[in-house]
């Protein structure tokens, strides 16, 4: 399942301090499993039951980079969206996320340098209320005066 909002691109030019975008996507056995296969990280923590019920998460959990990368669709589809360039991402990863989680990945404006393109932004994924993943993002923004 997949909530999110419309995608697109919001121009550097439009972009105000505060504003949010999100998705919500419920992370399935499949996402863990086909995420395993395309990063090549098969830790069993990830995918064998038996095993992960005897580390410290007491069960299985997804691959945090998989979590992560809902952030890169929510600023790559919606803010800034389409044409946007990652310079760099900071993650702390604060608890864990399960499979059936569903996984709420938020990106929110914080500065933007209009001279340099910059537009830094916080990001977080929560589930439920938990906070699980949280971060500060730095992208070059599309512009009206490059299209």
């Amino acid at each position: 399942m997949l909530d999110n909002q419309p995608r697109g691109t919001i121009v550097i030019e439009d972009l105000e301090v505060g504003m949010l975008r999100y998705l919500q996507k419920q992370v399935t056995d499949q996402d863990i499993e086909m995420f395993a296969q395309v990063s090549t990280d098969r830790n069993p923590v990830h995918l064998d039951d038996d095993y992960a019920r005897d580390t410290i998460f007491q069960g299985r959990i997804a691959h945090g980079m998989l979590t992560a990368g809902l952030i890169s669709a929510v600023i790559g589809e919606q803010l800034p969206g389409h044409g946007t360039v990652y310079l760099g991402q900071t993650l702390k990863f604060m608890a864990p996320v399960r499979p059936g989680d569903m996984v709420r990945a938020e990106v929110q404006v914080e500065a933007i340098d209009h001279s340099r393109r910059r537009v830094t932004l916080a990001t977080r994924c929560l589930v439920g209320d938990t906070v699980v993943l949280k971060g500060e993002a730095v992208v070059l923004a599309p512009s009206r005066k490059f299209d």
